[in-house]
């Protein structure tokens, strides 16, 4: 068996609309395509050694033990590494169950479609499921536990932290859009203009100078000690003579920690003799140069969360520890602590295993003790020094007895210090009690508080802390989207979302567009290229300028990753036509249908689909739709517009001369044809298609009709406007006119146009794509046989996999199977081309350039018409500086 390839899914997808997370596994199942599994002796059995859990797989026959059957019975190899790939996951932390497997259309060669959590994993465990099928088809010892530890380190370095995990699935909860700005822990909630952003539980409302003071424990002290906070006793020190100093006028026990940290890291407490004095003062340089030394106050550990500056929660914490029963082994005893089903590796549940480190053997040294001392029945061995639940310890939930006087004192500290989201260390005897009557004190205040003790306490009420968090950062009635109009289909895409940018901006809109020629923020192009895909869509949304988003996206970003949003507001889908058919697996228009509407399935419920009503694949994307639609139309007797208007839908249509909006069965006119640029006079009728979407989004975006219709007039079809959308330029004695025309369809509204051009001869520069069908390069030629009298043959850039023969041979047939006389010359280069057409350019000809990059071909004739209109003074013109 051999992986083709893997392409991880990060949005809406061909495969899945609500489930985003997917791997899509090209695997090429080699001999085993003649080999079932009940084909295979020993399969099953072995499956089930390595895979007892399996047997809630419940497969098609939806119910435990399913997946074993379907195994019995005789299943394909590429459906048994979908589950294992699944199994894997599950059994490494990472609980996910949805799969698919299916043929690409190549004999013994299928997706393996299934969910991740973590997508490294995800990838990971493409691979690893491969090679565990293989083994258990050639009966060979595998290391299973491996590959579940790999998936856990894996999903550990991966992840976002149980904090900002948290924040991240309240956002989500409420379908606030976020995207992951790092491999760590910054995360973007919102789009556009409405963003917000956290790091771990900093949020970007929180005050750098408040998070300064809070890192400086110096500062932090002096201020809440000016403030009357209780606070202990200490002092700076950087070596062992200012050690001594503060053990001198302090007195043990102490606490030492590093003067800049967080987090309880270099931090040690109750210390109660100079060698672990000395040990905590070299744990804490680690962390920062300067070290500092307090009074130990003695009581519980307490933590106090306050979120924008109110009391929320509170939880008692505990260093990691384990009880004696007077017959167990310390190792022993920790190993029985590490079974508890609530502990895990890192993160992966409540509760972390307690780890044998550096620091428990120094605890255990000076108690005299090895990991083979057996306790006291009772006698409570402390294994940390700090409270920490990332080093084992566990944490109670006390909120409800936190005494009010402590809340007010809590909320006044996070005011002082300038924190809106703190946690504040107070240790104390009893927290039900005023901290002013039990000699407690507070020990920190921390920026970036861990919440994992709060959602998730060893014992006591888990509390949703992240909850106030988004509260905050989204009050009431705030707005954490911008409208997204997304634009799809197979031509007119670019000079539709083009339009729908430029009328969004007339109407006072900061925009971001993306499209096949660059990225635009504000008609600023800051990446050229094509940008149709998921990554350009997020690099719109991240903009912090962009209050509106018009995104072209293309079926090739579809199929390698999803779309690059959740939800849009409106969707358009210009036509599906045959183009890239024979690619990814997409092989019939049907499916390429299903492609394009994975754009319109990603509709909100109160959104809009804009449908063609004239493509028949396009109209029928609105069965499978939850969101409302809308129709446009060339024909105003279409039957599906007046059905639709009837029922008191919304419709564009082409009616009487004008582009106009049907409301129900209200006609409102937006602007008669001819008057619009982009139609060039009425003759570009394929244009008509690109406008009537463009005005009904913006009719359904309630712009003002004038405004559209300013929109329309001062969209001028340009190299700057609509590169390489029919541009035109006009030389002395012949017109030539650029555009992107490369597939059949796109030379038919080409056909169209030229048909209404009074020109002789018409002469066209085009080219066959290499990853194209055969019968489609052919077709290529043969439109263009029947459109041009001249022909000059160029070569793509890239030519996708063929020969550059092959694909000029494939255009020769279909141009000969038109006329076998027809004049045809064949220049490679497309550069070469055009200064051939150009420099031979005869009186009355209109030559067609179909460039393969667009940018190129525009300099190249823009230098071409700026040589041919240079102004030439002549000498009588000049003045003569004499007469001055």
């Amino acid at each position: 068996m051999r992986i083709l390839e893997i392409r991880p899914m990060r949005g809406p997808n061909f495969w899945s609309i609500r489930r985003h997370k997917l791997i899509v596994m090209k695997l090429d199942l080699q001999e085993m395509e003649e080999r079932p599994t009940d084909k295979i002796d020993g399969f099953l059995e072995r499956l089930k050694s390595m895979f007892p859990s399996m047997y809630s797989h419940r497969c098609s026959e939806d119910h435990e033990g399913g997946f074993f059957k379907r195994v019995e019975e005789g299943t394909w190899m590429g459906h048994v590494i979908e589950h294992i790939a699944l199994e894997l996951q599950t059994l490494a932390g990472m609980d996910t169950g949805f799969g698919r497997t299916r043929g690409t259309g190549e004999h013994g060669v299928y997706h393996v479609v299934f969910s991740y959590i973590e997508e490294k994993a995800g990838v990971y465990a493409a691979r690893a499921s491969v090679r565990i099928a293989q083994a258990l088809i050639d009966g060979t010892g595998y290391d299973l536990q491996n590959d579940i530890q790999q998936l856990r380190e894996i999903r550990e370095d991966e992840r976002l932290g149980p904090s900002t995990g948290s924040i991240v699935e309240e956002a989500a909860s409420r379908g606030i859009p976020w995207i992951r700005l790092n491999r760590h822990s910054l995360v973007q909630l919102g789009y556009g203009i409405n963003q917000r952003r956290i790091q771990a539980t900093i949020a970007s409302t929180t005050s750098s100078i408040a998070v300064e003071i809070a890192c400086d424990k110096e500062d932090t002290k002096n201020l809440l000690e000016a403030q009357s906070i209780p606070v202990p006793r200490g002092k700076i020190i950087r070596d062992e003579d200012g050690l001594k100093d503060a053990v001198e006028d302090l007195g043990y026990p102490l606490v030492i920690k590093p003067l800049n940290g967080n987090h309880g890291r270099g931090a040690t407490i109750n210390i109660v003799n100079w060698d672990q004095a000395v040990e905590a003062l070299e744990i804490a340089k680690k962390i920062s140069r300067s070290v500092i030394v307090e009074k130990y106050i003695t009581g519980y550990d307490h933590r106090i969360l306050v979120i924008n500056y109110k009391f929320i929660c509170a939880a008692q914490r505990k260093p990691a520890a384990v009880v004696g029963d007077g017959k167990s082994t310390i190792q022993q005893l920790v190993d029985a602590v590490n079974a508890d089903p609530r502990r895990g590796y890192g993160h992966e549940n409540v509760l972390t295993s307690i780890k044998i480190d550096e620091m428990t053997q120094n605890i255990l040294e000076e108690k005299e003790l090895t990991l083979q001392s057996v306790l006291k029945k009772g006698e409570e061995l402390f294994l940390k020094r700090t409270a920490n639940l990332s080093t084992g310890g566990t944490a109670t939930d006390v909120t409800d007895i936190v005494h009010p006087y402590n809340v007010f004192m809590c909320e006044r500290i996070a005011r002082i210090i300038g924190l809106d989201i703190c946690g504040i260390d107070i240790m104390t005897p009893d927290i039900s009690e005023p901290l002013t009557e039990t000699g407690g004190a507070v020990l920190e205040v921390n920026a970036a508080p861990g919440f994992r003790m709060h959602i998730g306490p060893t014992d006591g009420l888990p509390r949703n802390v992240a909850e106030p968090v988004v509260d905050m950062l989204y009050p009431p009635g705030s707005n954490y989207r911008i409208p997204i109009i997304a634009v799809t289909g197979t031509n007119g895409k670019t000079t539709t979302t083009r339009l729908i940018a430029h009328i969004a901006k007339t109407c006072g809109h900061k925009v971001g567009f993306t499209t096949t020629d660059g990225i635009y923020i504000q008609n600023q192009m800051l990446q050229r290229g094509d940008c149709t895909g998921p990554q350009s869509a997020e690099f719109v949304l991240k903009d912090p300028t962009v209050d509106f988003a018009v995104l072209e996206t293309a079926r090739g970003g579809i199929l390698r990753a999803g779309l690059g949003f959740h939800r849009c507001d409106i969707a358009v889908v210009t036509n599906v036509a045959a183009d890239h058919l024979g690619l990814k697996g997409i092989n019939t228009l049907e499916e390429m249908s299903k492609v394009k509407a994975v754009v319109p399935e990603s509709v909100q419920p109160n959104g809009y689909a804009i449908l063609n009503a004239d493509d028949e694949l396009v109209s029928n994307m609105a069965r499978n739709l939850d969101c409302k639609v809308a129709y446009f139309s060339l024909d105003e007797n279409n039957p599906l517009i007046k059905r639709h208007c009837e029922d008191g839908g919304l419709a564009a249509i082409l009616e009487n001369g004008f582009v106009t909006i049907c409301k129900g069965t209200w006609k409102l006119r937006v602007h008669k044809v001819i008057n619009i640029p982009l139609t060039f006079s009425g003759k570009a009728v394929f244009m008509i298609q690109n406008i009537l979407p463009a005005i009904l989004s913006a009719f359904i975006r309630n712009f003002k009709i004038e405004d559209i219709r300013l929109a329309l007039e001062t969209f001028i079809p340009s190299p700057v406007q609509t590169p390489g959308r029919m541009n035109m330029f006009q030389f002395k004695k012949f017109n030539v006119m650029v555009d992107y025309a490369h597939n059949p369809a796109g030379f038919q509204a080409i056909a169209r146009f030229l048909e209404k051009v009074d020109a002789k001869p018409k002469v066209g520069v085009i080219a066959g794509v290499g990853d194209r069908r055969d019968e489609d390069i052919i077709a290529l030629g043969t439109l263009a046989a029947k459109m041009f009298d001249d022909i000059i043959i160029r070569q793509d850039r890239n030519l996708r996999g063929r020969t550059e023969q092959e694909i000029i041979d494939f255009m020769l047939d279909g141009i000969k199977a038109v006329d076998p006389t027809k004049p045809v010359k064949v220049i490679p280069l497309e550069k070469e081309a055009i200064d051939y057409a150009i420099k031979n350019g005869k009186k009355g000809s209109f030559i067609v350039i179909c460039s393969d990059v667009i940018p190129d071909a525009l300099d190249q004739i823009m230098k071409f018409k700026e040589k041919e209109d240079q102004f030439e003074m002549h000498p009588d013109d000049i003045p003569n500086q004499s007469n001055r």
